[in-house]
């Protein structure tokens, strides 16, 4: 097929939109506005009317707007992650999905030191305390915060990294820089040098900060509750810019508000975008609203992944980063592109 229509379901960067229409494909943009959602109805209608979907994470592609679907010849999600996409029924219904694997690993990682440094050394409360005008005078007591490479007593700090990927070996290079120990727990154990693998009790009662990189499954849901959090030490930061249900937020207010450990940094939440109750006024938590991968040169790449995607699928051709390539031996496939 030369060219198509795709419908995009928020507007992406430009490389993206501009490889799209290099390739003769007509375009329609669900929502141009970058802080405001696609309606439910426009998603499902713009399926509807589409030859592919390049979507967010943010939408869900269930049966609904499968079913709707009949002339759909592939999903492009724009993330690495597709747990909003009913993948099972895609692949019954013949429709390939395909993501945008391993460009942010290198952005996300960067973004977890951020937090983790961020809540180790206070920097959100600092800046709020200079520009509130309450910076009077140098003090030896002011904002005091946790050491994250060896400090005076020269302890090495341990980091516990929880998913050990893409992104959790990029974390660990980064701690290297640190003189950090690295512990980490994963189904698949690999040999990365001086990591150590261990399972997740001892990692969580052994770290003085701990990293949340696990892909989110059933199994992984609320993988962090209450008696996860109160195996952690008191002085222990636990950040997170994975997934947002991994962590039991509600659990996790309550271990911040009571002191179970020292704090946390958190880039996704639970019920995304809404916080749990009582998170937002917590001191003791940085917050960011999903940018980890936000770097121009990431989403920009992310784009052109996606479209080089959705072109593939628009040809009836096998995608580059499809996640469901068994859909290609399947007769449904073959009648959507036929």
């Amino acid at each position: 097929m030369n060219g198509g229509i795709v419908f995009v379901t928020r507007r992406i960067p430009e490389p993206g939109l501009a490889a799209l229409r290099g390739n003769g494909a007509n375009v329609r943009i669900g929502q141009p506005l970058d802080s405001e959602p696609v309606p439910r109805a426009a998603l499902i209608e713009g399926a509807r009317s589409a030859d592919a979907l390049l979507c967010m994470l943010t939408e869900r592609i269930d049966r609904e707007v499968l079913e709707a679907s009949p002339r759909l010849r592939g999903i492009a999600n724009y993330a690495v992650g597709f747990d909003n996409i009913d993948v099972g029924l895609a692949t019954e219904l013949g429709i390939p999905v395909s993501n945008t694997p391993g460009v942010l690993t290198e952005a996300t990682a960067d973004f977890t030191f951020a937090l983790l440094l961020a809540c180790a050394r206070r920097i959100p409360e600092a800046d709020r305390y200079t520009r509130e005008s309450r910076f009077r005078i140098w003090g030896p007591t002011l904002l005091l915060g946790a050491d994250v490479g060896p400090g005076p007593d020269g302890r090495r700090k341990t980091l516990g990294i929880v998913g050990y990927g893409r992104i959790g070996r990029a974390v660990a290079r980064r701690a290297r820089g640190f003189d950090m120990e690295v512990l980490a727990s994963d189904p698949v154990p690999v040999d990365d040098g001086d990591v150590r693998f261990v399972p997740l009790p001892e990692l969580l009662a052994r770290s003085d900060f701990v990293t949340i990189h696990a892909e989110l499954t059933p199994a992984t849901r609320h993988f962090i509750g209450a008696p996860e959090l109160r195996r952690m030490r008191r002085s222990a930061f636990l950040i997170n810019a994975a997934r947002g249900p991994i962590v039991d937020e509600s659990a996790l207010v309550r271990a911040l508000r009571e002191g179970w450990i020292a704090g946390a940094g958190l880039d996704v939440y639970e019920n995304e975008p809404a916080l749990a109750d009582g998170l937002a006024s917590l001191p003791n938590v940085v917050l960011a609203p999903h940018t980890a991968s936000a770097t121009v040169d990431t989403r920009a790449r992310m784009a052109t992944i996606a479209a080089t995607n959705t072109i593939a699928h628009l040809r009836g051709e096998r995608a580059p980063d499809c996640v469901n390539p068994e859909v290609y031996q399947g007769e449904a496939w073959g009648r959507r592109v036929k």
